[in-house]
Protein backbone atom coordinates (compact mmCIF):
# COMPACT_ATOMS: atom_id res chain seq x y z
CA UNK A 1 0.00 0.00 0.00
CA UNK A 2 1.38 3.68 -0.97
CA UNK A 3 2.31 5.59 1.65
CA UNK A 4 0.09 8.75 1.89
CA UNK A 5 2.25 11.60 2.09
CA UNK A 6 0.26 14.73 4.13
CA UNK A 7 1.66 18.49 3.95
CA UNK A 8 2.91 19.88 7.10
CA UNK A 9 0.11 22.59 6.63
CA UNK A 10 -2.56 20.43 5.99
CA UNK A 11 -5.53 19.76 8.62
CA UNK A 12 -4.59 15.46 8.83
CA UNK A 13 -1.01 16.47 9.75
CA UNK A 14 -2.18 18.79 12.10
CA UNK A 15 -4.10 16.38 14.22
CA UNK A 16 -1.24 13.72 13.50
CA UNK A 17 0.65 15.69 15.35
CA UNK A 18 -1.52 16.59 17.65
CA UNK A 19 -2.40 13.45 18.75
CA UNK A 20 1.30 12.12 19.04
CA UNK A 21 1.65 15.03 21.93
CA UNK A 22 -1.58 13.64 23.22
CA UNK A 23 -0.25 10.04 23.21
CA UNK A 24 3.11 11.54 24.71
CA UNK A 25 1.34 13.69 27.33
CA UNK A 26 -0.44 11.06 28.88
CA UNK A 27 0.95 7.75 29.08
CA UNK A 28 -0.72 6.30 32.43
CA UNK A 29 -3.87 7.58 31.40
CA UNK A 30 -3.42 4.48 28.42
CA UNK A 31 -2.16 2.40 30.64
CA UNK A 32 -5.09 2.34 32.54
CA UNK A 33 -7.53 2.32 29.43
CA UNK A 34 -5.57 -0.79 28.60
CA UNK A 35 -5.67 -2.47 31.77
CA UNK A 36 -9.30 -1.51 31.85
CA UNK A 37 -10.25 -3.72 28.81
CA UNK A 38 -10.11 -6.51 30.70
CA UNK A 39 -12.80 -6.24 33.08
CA UNK A 40 -14.85 -3.50 30.49
CA UNK A 41 -16.30 -3.94 26.95
CA UNK A 42 -13.21 -1.15 25.27
CA UNK A 43 -12.47 -0.53 28.91
CA UNK A 44 -15.24 2.19 29.30
CA UNK A 45 -18.93 2.07 30.68
CA UNK A 46 -20.41 5.09 29.17
CA UNK A 47 -20.10 5.49 25.59
CA UNK A 48 -20.15 9.16 25.26
CA UNK A 49 -17.19 9.59 27.20
CA UNK A 50 -14.84 7.16 25.12
CA UNK A 51 -12.57 8.93 23.02
CA UNK A 52 -9.86 7.70 20.61
CA UNK A 53 -6.88 6.67 20.87
CA UNK A 54 -7.58 6.32 23.96
CA UNK A 55 -10.12 8.42 27.03
CA UNK A 56 -8.11 10.79 29.36
CA UNK A 57 -8.99 9.31 32.89
CA UNK A 58 -9.40 11.27 35.31
CA UNK A 59 -8.96 11.56 39.44
CA UNK A 60 -10.84 13.90 41.22
CA UNK A 61 -12.58 17.37 40.83
CA UNK A 62 -12.70 20.59 43.37
CA UNK A 63 -14.96 23.57 42.66
CA UNK A 64 -14.50 23.88 39.03
CA UNK A 65 -11.08 22.32 38.41
CA UNK A 66 -10.58 18.52 37.27
CA UNK A 67 -6.90 16.21 37.66
CA UNK A 68 -5.83 13.05 35.79
CA UNK A 69 -4.13 10.53 36.52
CA UNK A 70 -0.73 11.66 34.57
CA UNK A 71 -1.43 14.91 36.64
CA UNK A 72 -3.23 17.74 34.54
CA UNK A 73 -5.30 20.18 35.59
CA UNK A 74 -7.99 21.29 33.26
CA UNK A 75 -11.13 23.62 34.05
CA UNK A 76 -14.24 21.56 33.81
CA UNK A 77 -16.46 22.63 30.31
CA UNK A 78 -18.19 19.53 30.28
CA UNK A 79 -20.19 20.36 33.25
CA UNK A 80 -20.97 16.37 33.56
CA UNK A 81 -23.13 16.57 29.62
CA UNK A 82 -25.11 19.00 32.20
CA UNK A 83 -25.97 17.40 35.23
CA UNK A 84 -22.54 19.11 36.91
CA UNK A 85 -24.32 22.48 37.77
CA UNK A 86 -22.71 22.77 41.28
CA UNK A 87 -18.85 21.98 39.92
CA UNK A 88 -17.35 19.01 41.93
CA UNK A 89 -17.29 20.47 45.71
CA UNK A 90 -20.45 22.62 46.91
CA UNK A 91 -20.23 23.05 50.79
CA UNK A 92 -23.61 23.22 51.05
CA UNK A 93 -24.32 20.40 49.29
CA UNK A 94 -21.37 18.38 51.02
CA UNK A 95 -22.73 19.29 54.14
CA UNK A 96 -26.75 18.22 53.46
CA UNK A 97 -25.37 14.83 52.33
CA UNK A 98 -22.67 14.36 55.24
CA UNK A 99 -25.80 15.53 57.41
CA UNK A 100 -27.60 12.20 55.52
CA UNK A 101 -25.02 9.65 56.61
CA UNK A 102 -24.77 11.34 59.81
CA UNK A 103 -27.98 11.97 61.12
CA UNK A 104 -30.40 9.99 58.46
CA UNK A 105 -29.27 6.82 57.16
CA UNK A 106 -29.20 5.79 53.42
CA UNK A 107 -32.04 3.89 52.23
CA UNK A 108 -34.64 3.77 54.57
CA UNK A 109 -37.36 1.03 52.73
CA UNK A 110 -40.18 3.29 53.13
CA UNK A 111 -41.50 6.09 52.35
CA UNK A 112 -39.62 9.28 54.25
CA UNK A 113 -40.93 13.01 54.83
CA UNK A 114 -37.72 14.19 52.53
CA UNK A 115 -40.12 13.22 49.54
CA UNK A 116 -42.66 15.07 50.22
CA UNK A 117 -40.27 18.43 50.19
CA UNK A 118 -38.61 17.89 47.61
CA UNK A 119 -41.99 17.39 45.85
CA UNK A 120 -43.38 20.58 46.86
CA UNK A 121 -40.58 22.57 45.95
CA UNK A 122 -40.16 21.02 42.23
CA UNK A 123 -43.81 21.75 41.95
CA UNK A 124 -43.74 25.02 42.75
CA UNK A 125 -40.41 25.88 40.82
CA UNK A 126 -41.71 23.70 37.66
CA UNK A 127 -45.39 24.73 37.71
CA UNK A 128 -46.62 20.76 38.34
CA UNK A 129 -49.31 19.83 39.69
CA UNK A 130 -47.71 16.66 40.87
CA UNK A 131 -45.02 14.23 40.08
CA UNK A 132 -42.93 11.15 41.09
CA UNK A 133 -39.52 10.64 41.57
CA UNK A 134 -37.66 8.43 38.83
CA UNK A 135 -33.65 7.43 38.79
CA UNK A 136 -32.39 9.28 35.65
CA UNK A 137 -33.99 11.08 33.17
CA UNK A 138 -34.09 7.93 30.95
CA UNK A 139 -36.04 6.43 33.57
CA UNK A 140 -38.60 9.54 33.68
CA UNK A 141 -38.92 9.83 30.07
CA UNK A 142 -39.80 5.83 29.66
CA UNK A 143 -42.52 6.42 32.69
CA UNK A 144 -43.87 9.79 31.08
CA UNK A 145 -44.48 8.12 27.99
CA UNK A 146 -46.23 4.80 29.71
CA UNK A 147 -49.27 7.27 31.38
CA UNK A 148 -49.84 9.42 28.53
CA UNK A 149 -50.58 5.67 26.45
CA UNK A 150 -52.43 4.46 29.27
CA UNK A 151 -53.93 7.94 29.61
CA UNK A 152 -54.80 8.39 25.92
CA UNK A 153 -55.35 4.96 25.11
CA UNK A 154 -53.55 5.12 22.27
CA UNK A 155 -49.80 3.98 21.19
CA UNK A 156 -47.93 6.02 18.81
CA UNK A 157 -45.21 8.86 19.90
CA UNK A 158 -43.83 10.92 17.69
CA UNK A 159 -40.15 12.39 18.34
CA UNK A 160 -38.02 14.10 16.33
CA UNK A 161 -34.06 13.71 14.39
CA UNK A 162 -31.38 14.64 16.92
CA UNK A 163 -33.96 13.77 19.88
CA UNK A 164 -32.02 12.22 22.69
CA UNK A 165 -34.10 11.37 25.65
CA UNK A 166 -31.95 8.64 27.68
CA UNK A 167 -29.49 5.72 27.22
CA UNK A 168 -32.21 3.63 25.15
CA UNK A 169 -34.56 6.70 23.93
CA UNK A 170 -32.20 7.92 20.86
CA UNK A 171 -33.22 9.27 17.65
CA UNK A 172 -31.08 10.30 14.43
CA UNK A 173 -28.21 10.51 16.49
CA UNK A 174 -25.65 8.98 13.95
CA UNK A 175 -24.77 6.15 16.50
CA UNK A 176 -26.41 2.35 16.51
CA UNK A 177 -29.59 2.95 17.75
CA UNK A 178 -30.45 1.22 21.28
CA UNK A 179 -33.86 1.86 21.79
CA UNK A 180 -35.19 -0.68 23.30
CA UNK A 181 -38.51 0.57 24.44
CA UNK A 182 -42.00 -0.86 22.86
CA UNK A 183 -43.42 2.10 21.68
CA UNK A 184 -44.46 2.69 17.99
CA UNK A 185 -41.85 5.81 17.18
CA UNK A 186 -42.91 8.57 14.43
CA UNK A 187 -39.54 10.31 13.71
CA UNK A 188 -40.23 13.76 12.20
CA UNK A 189 -37.81 16.59 11.26
CA UNK A 190 -36.98 19.04 14.37
CA UNK A 191 -37.65 22.69 14.30
CA UNK A 192 -40.25 21.72 11.39
CA UNK A 193 -43.87 22.88 11.85
CA UNK A 194 -45.60 21.52 8.20
CA UNK A 195 -43.43 18.18 8.85
CA UNK A 196 -45.24 17.70 12.22
CA UNK A 197 -48.97 18.94 10.44
CA UNK A 198 -48.36 16.12 8.25
CA UNK A 199 -47.70 13.32 10.36
CA UNK A 200 -50.60 14.35 12.32
CA UNK A 201 -52.75 14.42 9.17
CA UNK A 202 -51.56 10.97 8.94
CA UNK A 203 -51.83 9.24 11.72
CA UNK A 204 -55.13 9.22 14.07
CA UNK A 205 -53.46 7.08 16.71
CA UNK A 206 -51.00 9.53 18.36
CA UNK A 207 -50.60 9.19 22.03
CA UNK A 208 -48.17 11.86 22.77
CA UNK A 209 -44.83 14.04 21.63
CA UNK A 210 -42.07 13.96 23.07
CA UNK A 211 -39.15 16.82 22.19
CA UNK A 212 -36.59 18.87 23.88
CA UNK A 213 -36.89 22.91 24.19
CA UNK A 214 -33.51 22.55 22.89
CA UNK A 215 -31.93 19.33 21.45
CA UNK A 216 -28.52 18.88 24.33
CA UNK A 217 -26.82 15.58 22.39
CA UNK A 218 -28.06 17.09 18.84
CA UNK A 219 -26.34 20.07 19.16
CA UNK A 220 -27.77 22.65 21.21
CA UNK A 221 -30.56 23.38 19.58
CA UNK A 222 -32.92 25.67 20.48
CA UNK A 223 -37.12 25.22 19.14
CA UNK A 224 -38.41 27.83 17.73
CA UNK A 225 -41.78 29.24 18.57
CA UNK A 226 -43.25 28.11 15.60
CA UNK A 227 -42.56 24.80 16.43
CA UNK A 228 -43.64 24.34 19.64
CA UNK A 229 -46.88 26.16 18.81
CA UNK A 230 -47.91 23.60 16.22
CA UNK A 231 -46.77 21.05 18.97
CA UNK A 232 -49.03 22.59 20.95
CA UNK A 233 -52.14 22.76 18.57
CA UNK A 234 -51.59 19.56 16.96
CA UNK A 235 -52.10 17.55 20.35
CA UNK A 236 -54.63 19.48 21.78
CA UNK A 237 -56.87 19.05 18.60
CA UNK A 238 -55.91 14.79 18.45
CA UNK A 239 -55.89 14.56 22.31
CA UNK A 240 -52.13 13.42 22.49
CA UNK A 241 -50.16 14.51 25.40
CA UNK A 242 -47.34 17.05 25.29
CA UNK A 243 -44.29 16.00 27.00
CA UNK A 244 -41.71 18.38 27.39
CA UNK A 245 -38.07 16.82 27.84
CA UNK A 246 -36.48 19.27 30.25
CA UNK A 247 -34.08 16.61 31.77
CA UNK A 248 -31.64 19.02 30.53
CA UNK A 249 -33.04 22.51 30.01
CA UNK A 250 -35.06 23.08 33.34
CA UNK A 251 -31.79 25.01 34.42
CA UNK A 252 -31.84 27.47 31.71
CA UNK A 253 -34.53 29.46 33.57
CA UNK A 254 -36.05 29.56 37.32
CA UNK A 255 -39.05 27.45 35.61
CA UNK A 256 -36.86 25.67 33.41
CA UNK A 257 -37.50 26.35 29.42
CA UNK A 258 -41.37 25.75 29.93
CA UNK A 259 -41.32 29.48 31.79
CA UNK A 260 -40.30 31.00 28.53
CA UNK A 261 -42.26 29.60 26.15
CA UNK A 262 -46.65 30.48 25.90
CA UNK A 263 -47.30 27.15 25.04
CA UNK A 264 -47.55 24.89 28.17
CA UNK A 265 -46.76 21.16 28.13
CA UNK A 266 -48.96 18.66 29.70
CA UNK A 267 -45.97 17.02 31.19
CA UNK A 268 -42.20 17.65 32.31
CA UNK A 269 -39.50 15.35 32.68
CA UNK A 270 -36.64 16.34 34.53
CA UNK A 271 -32.98 15.01 35.88
CA UNK A 272 -29.75 15.88 35.60
CA UNK A 273 -28.48 18.44 38.14
CA UNK A 274 -31.37 18.40 40.04
CA UNK A 275 -30.05 15.34 42.17
CA UNK A 276 -27.51 17.89 43.61
CA UNK A 277 -24.76 14.96 42.01
CA UNK A 278 -26.83 11.83 42.79
CA UNK A 279 -28.36 10.27 40.39
CA UNK A 280 -32.15 11.67 39.45
CA UNK A 281 -35.17 11.84 38.18
CA UNK A 282 -38.74 12.73 37.89
CA UNK A 283 -41.45 13.53 35.75
CA UNK A 284 -44.83 15.34 36.56
CA UNK A 285 -47.45 17.77 35.25
CA UNK A 286 -51.22 17.69 34.98
CA UNK A 287 -52.46 15.70 37.82
CA UNK A 288 -55.29 13.51 36.11
CA UNK A 289 -52.25 12.43 33.57
CA UNK A 290 -50.42 11.89 36.59
CA UNK A 291 -53.29 9.87 38.45
CA UNK A 292 -52.66 6.81 36.21
CA UNK A 293 -50.36 6.17 38.53
CA UNK A 294 -51.75 6.84 41.90
CA UNK A 295 -51.97 3.03 44.08
CA UNK A 296 -54.92 3.57 45.45
CA UNK A 297 -56.70 3.33 42.66
CA UNK A 298 -57.49 -0.03 41.17
CA UNK A 299 -55.76 -1.40 37.90
CA UNK A 300 -53.66 1.93 38.34
CA UNK A 301 -49.76 1.27 36.74
CA UNK A 302 -47.01 0.44 38.61
CA UNK A 303 -44.29 2.48 39.41
CA UNK A 304 -41.35 0.99 41.22
CA UNK A 305 -37.37 1.82 41.83
CA UNK A 306 -35.33 1.15 44.89
CA UNK A 307 -33.44 4.22 44.77
CA UNK A 308 -35.92 6.99 43.84
CA UNK A 309 -36.79 7.68 47.17
CA UNK A 310 -33.36 7.39 48.62
CA UNK A 311 -32.15 9.93 51.21
CA UNK A 312 -29.06 10.86 49.75
CA UNK A 313 -30.63 12.26 46.63
CA UNK A 314 -33.49 13.56 48.01
CA UNK A 315 -31.52 16.25 50.08
CA UNK A 316 -29.04 16.99 47.92
CA UNK A 317 -31.10 17.96 45.51
CA UNK A 318 -33.44 19.33 47.53
CA UNK A 319 -30.64 21.90 48.76
CA UNK A 320 -28.76 22.16 45.60
CA UNK A 321 -32.21 23.79 44.24
CA UNK A 322 -33.28 25.71 47.01
CA UNK A 323 -30.13 27.05 48.71
CA UNK A 324 -27.87 27.11 45.91
CA UNK A 325 -29.38 27.56 42.18
CA UNK A 326 -32.30 30.11 43.70
CA UNK A 327 -34.17 32.32 40.97
CA UNK A 328 -32.03 34.80 41.58
CA UNK A 329 -28.97 32.66 40.81
CA UNK A 330 -30.44 31.46 37.80
CA UNK A 331 -31.31 34.52 36.26
CA UNK A 332 -27.51 35.34 36.14
CA UNK A 333 -25.92 32.22 35.55
CA UNK A 334 -27.99 32.34 32.70
CA UNK A 335 -26.99 35.62 31.49
CA UNK A 336 -23.61 34.70 31.98
CA UNK A 337 -23.55 32.14 29.45
CA UNK A 338 -25.60 34.28 26.77
CA UNK A 339 -22.62 36.43 26.99
CA UNK A 340 -20.04 34.06 27.12
CA UNK A 341 -21.16 32.48 24.02
CA UNK A 342 -21.62 36.13 22.29
CA UNK A 343 -17.92 36.40 23.04
CA UNK A 344 -17.09 33.23 21.35
CA UNK A 345 -19.86 34.43 18.25
CA UNK A 346 -17.26 37.07 17.80
CA UNK A 347 -14.40 35.55 17.83
CA UNK A 348 -16.09 32.69 15.08
CA UNK A 349 -17.82 35.13 13.09
CA UNK A 350 -16.26 34.28 9.21
CA UNK A 351 -15.02 31.10 10.39
CA UNK A 352 -15.60 27.57 9.70
CA UNK A 353 -16.73 27.71 13.35
CA UNK A 354 -20.00 28.69 15.19
CA UNK A 355 -21.72 28.47 18.29
CA UNK A 356 -25.79 27.24 18.97
CA UNK A 357 -27.19 27.28 22.59
CA UNK A 358 -29.05 29.03 25.13
CA UNK A 359 -27.73 30.19 28.13
CA UNK A 360 -25.07 28.39 30.02
CA UNK A 361 -25.62 25.49 27.72
CA UNK A 362 -23.90 25.91 24.05
CA UNK A 363 -22.30 23.52 21.81
CA UNK A 364 -19.80 24.58 18.86
CA UNK A 365 -19.86 23.11 15.83
CA UNK A 366 -16.87 23.20 12.96
CA UNK A 367 -18.44 22.96 9.24
CA UNK A 368 -16.75 22.97 5.61
CA UNK A 369 -19.36 25.33 4.32
CA UNK A 370 -18.89 27.70 7.35
CA UNK A 371 -22.88 27.50 8.36
CA UNK A 372 -23.87 30.05 10.96
CA UNK A 373 -26.07 29.65 14.09
CA UNK A 374 -29.28 31.06 12.46
CA UNK A 375 -28.61 28.27 9.63
CA UNK A 376 -28.25 25.46 12.31
CA UNK A 377 -31.75 24.74 12.92
CA UNK A 378 -31.94 21.01 13.30
CA UNK A 379 -28.92 18.35 13.36
CA UNK A 380 -29.46 17.32 9.34
CA UNK A 381 -28.27 21.07 8.84
CA UNK A 382 -25.12 20.60 10.32
CA UNK A 383 -23.89 17.31 10.68
CA UNK A 384 -23.40 16.03 6.82
CA UNK A 385 -21.16 19.28 6.45
CA UNK A 386 -18.96 18.80 9.74
CA UNK A 387 -15.33 19.18 9.40
CA UNK A 388 -14.68 15.98 11.42
CA UNK A 389 -10.50 16.76 11.20
CA UNK A 390 -10.78 20.96 12.22
CA UNK A 391 -13.04 19.86 15.07
CA UNK A 392 -10.70 16.93 16.37
CA UNK A 393 -8.20 19.22 16.39
CA UNK A 394 -9.94 22.28 17.96
CA UNK A 395 -10.59 19.44 20.54
CA UNK A 396 -7.11 18.74 21.05
CA UNK A 397 -5.40 22.10 21.24
CA UNK A 398 -8.17 23.00 23.86
CA UNK A 399 -7.68 20.11 26.13
CA UNK A 400 -3.56 20.64 25.65
CA UNK A 401 -4.24 24.39 27.03
CA UNK A 402 -6.03 23.06 30.01
CA UNK A 403 -9.60 22.75 29.09
CA UNK A 404 -12.03 19.99 29.56
CA UNK A 405 -14.70 20.20 26.37
CA UNK A 406 -16.41 17.37 24.88
CA UNK A 407 -15.16 16.27 21.70
CA UNK A 408 -18.55 16.99 20.23
CA UNK A 409 -18.29 20.53 21.26
CA UNK A 410 -20.95 20.24 23.61
CA UNK A 411 -20.19 22.88 26.88
CA UNK A 412 -21.95 23.12 29.95
CA UNK A 413 -21.02 25.98 32.75
CA UNK A 414 -21.06 25.20 36.15
CA UNK A 415 -21.83 27.76 39.08
CA UNK A 416 -18.18 26.82 40.70
CA UNK A 417 -16.52 28.62 37.34
CA UNK A 418 -15.42 32.32 37.54
CA UNK A 419 -15.30 34.93 34.90
CA UNK A 420 -11.66 34.86 34.52
CA UNK A 421 -12.30 31.13 33.36
CA UNK A 422 -14.60 31.90 31.12
CA UNK A 423 -12.22 34.63 30.19
CA UNK A 424 -9.50 32.50 28.99
CA UNK A 425 -11.42 30.28 27.30
CA UNK A 426 -12.05 32.87 25.10
CA UNK A 427 -8.63 33.74 24.47
CA UNK A 428 -7.62 30.01 24.13
CA UNK A 429 -10.39 29.78 21.13
CA UNK A 430 -8.87 33.02 19.63
CA UNK A 431 -5.44 32.01 20.22
CA UNK A 432 -6.41 28.53 18.09
CA UNK A 433 -8.07 30.42 15.67
CA UNK A 434 -5.29 32.73 14.68
CA UNK A 435 -2.90 29.84 14.66
CA UNK A 436 -4.71 27.73 12.39
CA UNK A 437 -5.60 30.87 10.49
CA UNK A 438 -5.87 29.24 7.09
CA UNK A 439 -7.71 26.12 8.36
CA UNK A 440 -10.23 28.12 10.34
CA UNK A 441 -11.19 30.75 7.86
CA UNK A 442 -14.00 30.43 5.59
CA UNK A 443 -14.93 33.20 3.01
CA UNK A 444 -18.56 32.34 3.26
CA UNK A 445 -20.70 30.54 0.78
CA UNK A 446 -23.86 29.30 2.18
CA UNK A 447 -25.13 26.05 1.76
CA UNK A 448 -28.34 26.02 -0.70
Amino acid sequence: MATLHLSPSSCEAKVEEAIRRFQARNPKSLEHHEAAIDSMPGGNTRTLLHTAPFPVVMVCGEGTKLYDLDGHEYLDFVGELTAGLYGHSSPKIKKAMTGVLSDIGLSLGATNIYEKKYADLLCSRFDLDSLRFANSGTEANIHALAAAREFTGKRKVVVFRGGYHGSVLAFGLGIAPNNVDPHDWILSQYNDPDALNEVFNTHDDIAAVLVEGMQGSGGGIPASRKFLRAIREQTLKAAAVFILDEVMTSRLHPGGMAATIEEKPDLKTLGKYLGGGMPFGAFGGRKDIMAVYDPRKQGSLSHSGTFQNNTLMLNAGYTGLAEVFTPDVAIQFNKNGDNFRAELLDIFEGTKFTVTGVGSLMCIHCTKPGLTSAQIRAKDDYAPHEDVDLKKLFWLEMMEAGFWIHQRGSIALNLAMEANAMEAFVQAVKAFCSRHHKLVHFPGQNIE
